[in-house]
C-alpha cells in the first residue's frame, strides 16, 4: 500500500484516503524505517554522553554537567508537541519523577521545538521537569538520533492535518528518533532505549536497575542520599 501511495505522490496525483488508511500507511512507513536500521549509529550503553547546553522553556541555559553534578540523568528525546505518543510519554515520565528523584536522578526531555512550544507542552502535559530546545537537532545528532523524514511521510502527516515542523526551530526535515537514556554522574551511559518504532516504548520501571547501577558507579547507595531538589 505504501509503494502505491509513493507512486501516486511522484505522479503528483495522490488519491484521497481515510484516516484509518493514512494511519496504516504511517505505521507501514515506520516499520520500514525500523527495518532499515534507523538508529543503529546511536550512542549505546558504555558510551560517554556528550556535554551539552540547551535552553529551557524560559530560555534559561541548562548544562548537562550541572545536572550530572547533582545525580544521574534520565534523558528523554522526543519529537515534539504535535506527536500524541510523545505527549503520552511525557505524562508517563512525570508519574515516575518522585521515584527517580528519590534515587538521586534528574529528569530532562529534549526536543527540536521552540521554548514557547516547550512551555505549552509543560502546561498541557502537567510536567515538572525541563523540556529543552534542541533547535537544530545538534544534541540529537551528537547522540546519533537524527532521522530525515521522507517526502511521502510529510504528505501523510499533512493529510492528517499534522505539522511536525511548524513549531521547531529550523526548516530542516530532520526529527530525533525517540530515545531514552540513563546517564551516570561520571557521564557514562548505563541505559539506552532507541526506538524508531515510536509507538512502542519500554516500561519505565525497567529503568530502575540502571539507576541503581548509576548510583553504584558514583559509589553512593541511593538510600544514603537526600533527594535532588525540584
Amino acid at each position: 500500500m505504501l509503494d502505491i501511495f509513493k507512486q501516486e505522490l511522484q505522479a503528483g496525483e495522490p488519491s484521497p484516503r481515510s484516516k484509518a488508511d493514512i494511519t496504516a500507511l504511517i505505521e507501514e512507513a515506520t516499520n520500514r524505517l525500523v527495518a532499515s536500521g534507523a538508529g543503529k549509529h546511536a550512542l549505546k550503553v558504555g558510551d560517554r554522553a556528550p556535554d551539552f547546553e540547551l535552553s529551557d522553556a524560559d530560555c534559561n541555559p541548562i548544562r548537562s554537567s550541572d545536572l550530572l553534578a547533582r545525580g544521574a540523568l534520565v534523558l528523554q528525546f522526543h519529537r515534539g508537541a504535535w506527536c500524541p505518543y510523545c505527549n503520552f510519554e511525557l505524562q508517563s515520565l512525570q508519574s515516575f519523577v518522585p521515584l527517580f528523584r528519590n534515587l538521586r536522578a534528574n529528569v530532562v526531555a529534549i526536543s527540536p521545538q521552540t521554548p514557547t512550544t516547550s512551555r505549552k507542552s509543560i502546561q498541557e502535559n502537567a510536567v515538572t521537569f525541563p523540556i529543552l530546545s534542541d533547535l537544530k537537532n545538534v544534541v540529537a545528532g551528537q547522540f546519533g538520533l537524527n532521522q530525515a523524514i521522507p517526502e511521502y511521510l510529510h504528505e501523510l502527516y499533512h493529510m492528517l492535518d499534522v505539522s511536525p515542523f511548524a513549531e521547531v526551530g529550523s526548516h530542516s526535515n530532520v526529527l530525533p528518533i525517540p530515545a531514552r537514556y540513563v546517564i551516570a554522574e561520571d557521564g557514562v551511559i548505563v541505559h539506552a532505549d532507541i526506538n524508531p518504532g515510536y509507538t512502542q516504548r519500554i516500561e519505565l520501571l525497567d529503568l530502575l536497575p540502571a539507576l541503581c547501577q548509576a548510583a553504584t558507579r558514583s559509589r553512593l547507595a541511593p538510600w544514603q542520599n537526600s533527594p535532588v531538589a525540584g
